[in-house]
């Protein structure tokens, strides 16, 4: 694989927030001429596939600003400085839909847009759920309704477009190939 390493020369930090940063980088490109990058930074995510005993996916909708309408996702979060991911996938799964489970599996781990951005998201299986008593606290800014649809029906909604987010898609694509793999 030729190696196309871009060095940056220097960065200008943009914005701060409370959840991503922006920069843009001047970087020298392999042919030695000069380009700007626009960077956003983030703390990486956790995203849960989670299925409950009666094998239906656990779902959450909320209103997304960015595309300005609600969104059908599954159970996802950002980590927090030095949480491990396993930790904020429980963490979220239990905040979002009140269940914890039993039985947690390492996925998969994948940009979500590396063109512009550094967020890396790891993905979990979560099965022999169960209700928790007392369910955590949601971030205050955060509001969420509990879904839960069978693979059939989470299929469908991915092929007639209710569920657009890729980490969903993804979610119910990987959960559809273990159904047939059986």
């Amino acid at each position: 694989m030729p190696n196309f390493e871009e060095k940056t020369i220097r960065t200008k930090k943009i914005f701060q927030g409370k959840i991503i940063s922006l920069q843009v980088d001047d970087v020298t490109l392999p042919n030695g001429k000069e380009a700007k990058r626009e960077l956003v930074k983030h703390p990486g995510a956790v995203a849960v596939i989670a299925i409950t005993p009666e094998q239906k996916m656990v779902l959450v909708n909320q209103y997304r600003k960015s595309l300005e309408r609600m969104s059908t996702e599954i159970p996802a979060g950002k980590m927090e400085a030095g949480e491990l991911p396993l930790h904020t996938a429980q963490r979220e799964l239990e905040e979002e839909t009140g269940y914890k489970a039993k039985h947690w599996e390492h996925i998969q781990t994948f940009a979500t847009s590396p063109g512009f951005a550094d967020e890396i998201i790891h993905v979990y299986y979560a099965s022999e759920l169960e209700a928790v008593l007392q369910k955590a606290p949601l971030d205050e800014d955060e509001f969420v309704e509990l879904q839960e649809e069978t693979l059939d029906n989470v299929f469908a909604m991915l092929q007639n477009g209710d569920i657009a987010d890729a980490k969903t898609a993804y979610a119910i694509q990987w959960w559809k190939l273990q159904q047939l793999m059986k």
